[in-house]
């Protein structure tokens, strides 16, 4: 008789149970029910590298989110890339860098204001072993809610009670501005506000930074204007090692690496945004530099490969367990 690899395996089955072997279905041990900490280090140079996930938000794939595409379209490329085309789940995930002498924060995640699933970078911050007010700067890339909403508690506290804020001066210009907050649409009266509660109490104490400066020891600031009129990628360097922070230069890489001319709604000024998104793809695939993106699939860092004159793909790092 000619035996099918069905029937070998359902016979393999049936004669470890005949052999008294323990049933694993009435287990006792409960299901989890989370994920485990979402904490990945790596290095650049001599400095360690932390990638704390703040989160997910889910978001409904709609004929607005990329201006400039055909939904059909769009949902085709999240379709290639095994995602469901009808929601889009965005992560969040901010860095603690330590060079050796200074421990930095690039961007502090949402602080639970702006999605329900998210708000834990502190959480893992401190399943990372890694103590708050030991954090000597933030940094931050630009006044997205989901990039500054954790500089603040809930109860309005300072989360990183002895650190340094340094922002991009142009950044501050303009979310700071009275007037660009009446002349805003409706829609971006929050996000004005949200600026407002998270900086005024402190006001005095934030330092400002302009250009293509080094606003911490190891960390040159590269504008890349566009997403929002300050938005600032940065360079981490130590020995030959590098690293490219560039915070919302994209959105998911399914679509926005892989599409760099492609408007995401988030994008303020969506010409210059693409203009900024190409010409860093250009260098990055050119340099081979690693990159690490704030909404990139966690641990958010890899490379960008160009794959024709128009189209990049994102090659995640292999999960690495040793430094």
């Amino acid at each position: 008789m000619i035996m099918s690899r069905r029937t070998v395996i359902a016979g393999a089955g049936a004669a470890v149970t005949a052999l008294g072997a323990p049933s694993l279905a009435g287990a006792a041990t409960p299901a989890a029910g989370r994920q485990s900490p979402g904490v990945y280090r790596y290095t650049v140079g001599n400095v360690e590298v932390t990638a704390l996930i703040d989160g997910v938000a889910r978001r409904q794939v709609t004929a607005d989110f990329v201006r400039n595409a055909p939904l059909e379209e769009v949902k085709g490329a999240l379709r290639d890339a095994f995602i469901d085309p009808n929601l889009l789940p965005i992560t969040y995930t901010l860095l603690a860098v330590n060079t050796g002498s200074r421990l930095i924060v690039i961007d502090t995640g949402t602080g639970g204001r702006t999605a329900p699933t998210a708000g834990q970078a502190l959480e893992n911050l401190a399943a990372a072993g890694i103590d708050a007010r030991a954090v000597d700067t933030v940094l931050i890339s630009h006044f997205h809610a989901d990039h500054i909403g954790g500089v603040r508690l809930k109860d309005g506290s300072l989360a990183f009670p002895n650190a340094e804020v340094v922002v991009p001066e142009a950044e501050w210009a303009f979310w700071m501005d009275d007037a660009q907050m009446s002349r805003a649409p409706e829609a971006m009266r929050g996000a004005f506000q949200t600026v407002r509660d998270v900086f005024q109490p402190m006001a005095k104490d934030v330092r400002r930074f302009k250009g293509a400066t080094e606003p911490v020891p190891g960390i040159t600031a590269i504008p890349t204007p566009g997403h929002t009129p300050g938005h600032t990628s940065f360079r981490i360097t130590s020995g030959s090692d590098q690293l490219i922070v560039w915070s919302d230069v994209t959105n998911h890489p399914a679509l926005f690496v892989r599409n760099p001319g492609w408007h995401v709604m988030f994008d303020m000024d969506p010409t210059e945004a693409e203009t900024q998104r190409k010409r860093m793809q250009d260098m990055v695939a050119t340099d081979r530099l690693r990159v690490a993106g704030f909404h990139f699939p966690f641990p958010a860092v890899g490379h960008i490969a160009q794959r024709n004159a128009r189209e990049f793909a994102f090659v995640p790092d292999v999960w690495n367990p040793a430094l």
